[in-house]
């Protein structure tokens, strides 16, 4: 199994980008897709989850209205949409996946993470 992140970058405040999670090696639509991401000195963050059916779990107020995580289950692809970056969302965004009907605090593959550097 492989999750490989990218999409990464520096940008300035206010910008947007689109990280890309390309899943091998599982069953891509019976999986739930996730982001988390961690900052520096902090503890690893939940972003957002989609299952197979396109449904997402509720944004962090952080994140609500600037953050949209989508999945094209034909390229076994998890996206994350990112606008109107901040300085509080640099940080190392991973994707994990996890089987449906798995408990949802638990993550069983793990990507490689992308680096997200917002300048201010």
């Amino acid at each position: 199994v492989q999750l490989q992140a990218s999409g990464g970058g520096l940008v300035q405040a206010g910008d947007s980008l689109r990280l890309s999670c390309a899943a091998s090696g599982i069953n891509f639509s019976g999986y739930v897709m996730a982001w988390f991401r961690q900052a520096p000195g902090k503890e690893r963050e939940f972003v957002a989850a989609i299952r197979g059916s396109g449904v997402s779990t509720p944004y962090a107020d952080s994140m609500k209205g600037r953050f949209t995580v989508s999945r094209d289950d034909a390229k076994n692809t998890v996206y994350l949409q990112m606008n109107s970056l901040n300085s509080g969302d640099t940080a190392v965004y991973y994707c994990a996946a996890r089987r449906i009907f798995t408990p949802s605090d638990v993550y069983k593959y793990w990507g490689q993470g992308t680096q997200v550097t917002v300048s201010s």
